[in-house]
């Protein structure tokens, strides 16, 4: 793994020669050693593709590519920092969440109505992040943002996971998710999002809860 937490708001990350890291601009604090940060202008492993769906959607996070030898402290805007492993599954994640993650890791981009159909997309305005949703998939470490501690809850096929949409930060494995109202229509009349609608998680896996309702 080459991220440490240095605290809850701060990682360093070993940067060795012949590999390379990605982070999100101005996600760099301090270094040591050699190390150059490079504007990425191919949306990481999965390449072109990757970047056109993002911009399609309007919600391309610009990338540094980190490469040298030396640490790198990465740290944004105070938010809480998750390292999540990944042992070759994908990992779903909005790419503003995103702060840094290896290099060897394949990027993509998916379209939330492949997950749930129409509410699906309505997830994702419903949670502010859009339509589309970044990838990460096989062997390494990402760096995930989010407001307050984060916490991972099991997704089993006998015990789907209801969670609100404000507090989602990622998820991994074999999931399903679609978007569910608490209440009636009567009820949803006047009100805004909070525990009126739920987003439910079910299959095999694992989501990530940050502690707070507040988008980054």
């Amino acid at each position: 793994m080459p991220f440490r937490e240095i605290n809850s708001k701060m990682i360093e990350a070993t940067v060795m020669p012949g590999q390379r890291l990605f982070s999100q601009r101005g996600a760099m604090l301090a270094y040591k050693g050699e190390v150059s940060f490079t504007p990425n202008m191919q949306g990481g492993q999965g390449g072109l593709m990757s970047m056109i769906g993002r911009r399609v959607a309007d919600e391309a996070t610009p990338l540094m590519t980190v490469e040298g030898s030396g640490t790198v402290l990465f740290g944004h805007g105070g938010h809480h920092i998750q390292v999540i492993s990944l042992t070759g599954e994908t990992l779903y994640v909005e790419a503003d969440r995103l702060l840094a993650f290896d290099g060897t890791l394949e990027q993509g981009t998916m379209f939330m109505g492949s997950q749930g159909g129409v509410m699906g997309m309505v997830r994702g305005q419903m949670t502010g992040q859009g339509l589309f949703t970044t990838t990460l998939k096989g062997h390494g470490s990402v760096a995930v943002m989010a407001h307050g501690g984060v916490i991972e809850v099991p997704i089993s096929p006998q015990r789907p996971v209801h969670v609100d949409p404000q507090a989602y930060v990622a998820h991994h494995g074999d999931v399903r998710n679609k978007l569910s109202s608490a209440l009636g229509l009567r009820d949803l009349v006047g009100r805004g999002s909070g525990e009126a609608f739920q987003l439910e998680l079910s299959g095999s896996g694992a989501v990530y809860v940050q502690a707070s309702e507040e988008k980054l």
